[in-house]
């Protein structure tokens, strides 16, 4: 996972990796948080060249993963 950490505690994915492939985030198409059990969570909804990916960033743990994907 690679992300840009902009001001104001904003957070861009640029791209992420998965079954040993790179992909490059073209566009980031909706972000929402939600909270689970005292952590934060960051979701975004986010595209590449072949399908669209939620991934969700705990901000406890620190951990990113891939929730969904539609292809």
């Amino acid at each position: 996972m690679a992300v840009v950490f902009g001001p104001g505690h904003s957070i861009k994915p640029v791209w992420f990796d998965w079954h040993n492939r790179k992909h490059a985030i073209l566009e980031t198409t909706y972000t929402w948080t939600d909270v689970k059990g005292s952590a934060k969570r960051l979701h975004f909804a986010v595209r590449d060249e072949g399908g669209l990916y939620q991934l969700t960033y705990d901000t406890a743990d620190q951990i990113w993963s891939l929730e969904g994907l539609e292809s």
